[in-house]
C-alpha cells in the first residue's frame, strides 16, 4: 500500500477505537510529567515512576518496565517526545524515540509475557512437564488420557489474583507430535 491510501485506514482505526487512542495519550502525558517532574503518577492499575536515571512502568503484576536515561528532546515530527537509552537495530546502545502507541504496546505486551508466565508455572505446579513454549504456546507431554485437553486449557487460563475481571481463555489440542494450529 502506499503512504496516502494508509492515511485514511489509520484515521478510520483511530476513530473506531477512541478508548485505545485516549489511552495511548493518557499514557504519553504521564510518562513525560514523570520524566520532567520526578514524581510517580498512577493511570489506572499502572504505576510510573523515576529513580536511577529510569523511568519505570510497573504493571498490575508488579513487574517493571525499564527506560533507561529518559528524557525529553524534539523528536523526528518536530514535537517534544521521549527518548530513552537501549539496544537499536545494530545491537549497540543507542537513543531510542519513543511515541505513544509504543509505551501502551510494551505495556500489553508485558501483561501477555505476565499471564503467560503464570499460567505456565500453574501447568509445572500441576506436574505438566512444559517441554516447549512458542510465542503464546506451551507444549506439555504427558501420557495418554493422564489429563484431557480441558484441564490443561482450564490450568493454562488460571487468573492471577491481579488479573481479576479480565476474560482469559486458552484453546488446546492433542497431537502425536508439535504442529501449529
Amino acid at each position: 500500500m502506499d503512504e496516502e491510501e494508509l492515511y485514511p485506514l489509520v484515521t478510520q482505526w483511530r476513530q473506531a477505537n477512541p478508548h485505545i487512542v485516549s489511552f495511548w495519550w493518557e499514557i504519553d502525558r504521564a510518562a513525560k510529567q514523570v520524566v520532567e517532574t520526578r514524581e510517580s503518577r498512577r493511570v489506572r492499575n499502572l504505576l510510573l515512576s523515576y529513580q536511577a536515571g529510569m523511568l519505570f512502568i510497573t504493571l498490575p503484576s508488579g513487574r517493571k518496565l525499564a527506560y533507561v536515561k529518559p528524557q525529553m528532546e524534539i523528536d523526528s515530527f518536530g514535537k517534544v517526545g521521549l527518548s530513552y537509552e537501549g539496544i537499536g537495530e545494530s545491537k549497540k546502545w543507542t537513543r531510542i524515540e519513543t511515541y505513544e502507541p509504543k509505551l501502551v504496546e510494551n505495556i500489553v505486551q508485558g501483561i501477555a509475557r505476565d499471564l503467560l508466565a503464570y499460567g505456565m508455572c500453574k501447568l509445572e505446579q500441576e506436574g505438566l512437564p512444559i517441554v516447549l513454549h512458542v510465542h503464546d504456546e506451551a507444549v506439555v507431554e504427558v501420557p495418554k488420557k493422564a489429563v484431557s485437553v480441558e484441564e490443561v486449557c482450564d490450568l493454562f487460563a488460571t487468573k492471577p489474583d491481579w488479573a481479576e475481571g479480565l476474560p482469559l481463555r486458552a484453546d488446546g489440542y492433542t497431537c502425536p507430535f508439535y504442529q501449529k494450529d
